[in-house]
């Protein structure tokens, strides 16, 4: 009988280690699904999916929100537009126009709040930018428009640069010292606007102002804006299907060949639907067509930071800076210098956007409101999916903050609600952003603590 029983207990022990086992397992492939990007684990489209869906449940929901909460702005406010203006291609282009300053601005925040840290000037190095570009293409000046713009954004890089200085070597709060760069470079701008309030670019007889001027106010001829679209596709997605295909030859993980040729789809259509609504004329007295020159600045401003910081040695720093700064000094990283281009590179790219602001106004005056446009690009860096506490974002989430932002500013315009509303309901977007991060990092750190 003694006999027997212990056959039984070792029986029964060795059925717990097994249940142990596997179950040990299954939420090791549930974690490692979670953290492990799909196109990691995937063979096929139908896998990446299934991936990407484990991801979702674990928390990390990606541009899902965003993407969602974009849909309903959309829907909410073609239904309760007078006579649907809000779908009408002058006003999808006009919406265009306004939320490009969003979305620069909203990338440059990206780099400093992927090391969680944030830049509260940009604002108003975005007003000194476009200060800078607008005074140097004045006739007593006589500077081309080209040196006046490279100009601004040296101006606005040094700006980062003593920012990132400043906050690294002294090891000073980021909230901090950018909270007194807000109140200086307000002080600077007003300074350089000078008793007039203003400088203007709008004289038809200097043709350096007219391209400055131009780069909102005019239009890329239809025909070009479609051969443009073409040979965009054609360089893009050739670039990913050979840049994929090359890495399947040689060993490497790539994405599976069906959801590359479904992102060049995706981009090819959505280029498309752009293309075609710009060229529809939408002048009332004289015809007025074409895509917007700042369309094209964004979307290379795009593709250059995305491939910055998905591509380079630099852009895998910063994400590792951002996610665990002490295990990346171990790792033999720069932590500081990672940091400091990280403000150089916030105040280059809020320099275009301010570039951009003086041509959407024409010129520049004491009138542009720094504060307002700083939270605005926090807002949508974080709207559009990246992380106040570090370590997750993408140029794209900028993008798509940004459109969201400038979505609801321009809906709640056209129904004739006062700015206090606009700024409600972008503190209330804001706000459930801010909620869906914390519980999708909640999300995480509890796989994290299950897997242990």
């Amino acid at each position: 009988m003694a006999g027997t029983q212990g056959q039984d207990e070792a029986a029964a022990s060795v059925s717990m280690d097994e249940i142990r086992a596997e179950t040990e397992e299954t939420t090791d492939l549930t974690a490692a699904a979670i953290e492990v990007p799909p196109q990691l684990v995937a063979g096929s489209v139908g896998e990446y999916f299934r991936a990407w869906w484990v991801r979702v449940r674990g928390g990390d929901a990606g541009v899902l929100p965003v993407v969602f909460a974009l849909a309903m702005v959309t829907i909410v406010f073609a239904v309760v537009s007078p006579n649907n203006v809000f779908l009408s291609p002058a006003n999808l282009v006009n919406l265009f126009d306004q939320s490009a300053v969003f979305i620069v601005l909203a990338m440059a925040e990206g780099f400093v709040l992927l090391l969680g840290e944030i830049d509260l000037s940009t604002g108003y190095v975005a007003a000194l930018g476009g200060i800078v570009a607008a005074n140097l293409v004045q006739s007593n000046m006589g500077w081309p428009w080209w040196a006046a713009i490279a100009a601004a954004l040296l101006v606005c890089a040094v700006i980062g640069a003593i920012d990132g200085i400043v906050i690294t070597r002294l090891r000073l709060p980021s909230f901090v010292v950018t909270l007194a760069g807000y109140l200086l470079w307000f002080g600077v701008m007003i300074i350089l606007l000078g008793p007039a309030g203003g400088v203007s670019i709008t004289s038809t007889q200097s043709q350096d102002q007219e391209v400055l001027n131009g780069i909102v106010n005019s239009n890329i001829p239809p025909l070009v804006s479609w051969i443009g679209l073409v040979a965009l596709v054609l360089v893009f997605g050739g670039f990913l299907y050979h840049r994929d295909s090359s890495r399947r030859r040689s060993g490497l993980v790539a994405r599976p060949l069906g959801l590359t040729l479904l992102v060049i789809a995706f981009f090819a259509v959505a280029g498309v639907a752009v293309v075609g609504i710009s060229n529809i004329n939408r002048g009332r007295f004289l015809p007025i067509e074409g895509v917007p020159w700042v369309v094209p600045i964004v979307l290379v401003v795009l593709v250059a930071w995305t491939i910055l910081l998905e591509q380079t040695e630099f852009g895998r720093h910063v994400y590792a800076v951002g996610g665990n700064p002490e295990a990346a000094r171990r790792a033999g990283i720069n932590v500081a210098n990672v940091r400091t281009w990280a403000f150089v590179l916030c105040s280059f790219t809020a320099g275009i956007a301010g570039i951009i602001y003086s041509s959407t106004q024409g010129g520049m005056t004491t009138n542009v409101n720094g504060g307002q446009y700083v939270l605005y690009a926090v807002a949508a860096a974080v709207i559009g999916g990246t992380s106040l506490f570090g370590g997750r974002g993408r140029a794209i989430h900028g993008v798509l903050g940004g459109i969201v932002i400038g979505a609801i500013y321009n809906g709640l315009y056209l129904l004739g609600f006062p700015v206090q509303w606009q700024l409600i309901a972008t503190g209330l977007v804001l706000l459930a952003a801010v909620v869906v991060d914390a519980l999708s990092r909640r999300g995480a750190d509890t796989g994290v603590l299950v897997k242990a």
